[in-house]
């Protein structure tokens, strides 16, 4: 389905499109590093570049990472305060109220619940009056 003519003519001009937009964002980025494009040079001496980026490696990012959790030590007493006090079955804190992270259309199912099971309680209780 994807060989008809009309996607193929869509592919040629996206392609097109990808090498004049290519073409923009690429000036733009050496306009924002500070590259001057003397005569459209296109081959800029990686010297300069050196002066303006600072490369890292993926190994020297990992091991900056190492050394930052080794730094940081998470005790018991900061897991139970990071820990949410919110009931799981009811969904709400004990405050009374629910997560951000719950839907309103959640919310309202679970106390559309919880108001028909207190009704059906409150029938349930029915007691003899003494004569």
């Amino acid at each position: 389905m994807a060989k008809s003519l009309r996607s193929k003519w869509k592919r040629k001009c996206r392609a097109v499109k990808r090498d004049r937009y290519g073409k923009k964002e690429l000036d733009r980025l050496k306009k924002t590093l500070g590259i001057e494009d003397t005569q459209n040079a296109t081959n800029v001496p990686m010297k300069e570049l050196a002066e303006v980026i600072t490369f890292t490696t993926a190994t020297d990012i990992k091991e900056k990472r190492r050394t930052e959790q080794k730094d940081e030590v998470v005790t018991s007493m900061d897991m139970e305060e990071i820990k949410s006090k919110c009931n799981t079955k009811t969904l709400r804190n004990e405050h009374g109220a629910y997560p951000v992270w719950v839907h309103p259309r959640k919310i309202k199912k679970i106390s559309n619940k919880r108001k028909k099971v207190g009704k059906k309680k409150a029938k349930g209780k029915v007691t003899k009056k003494n004569k």
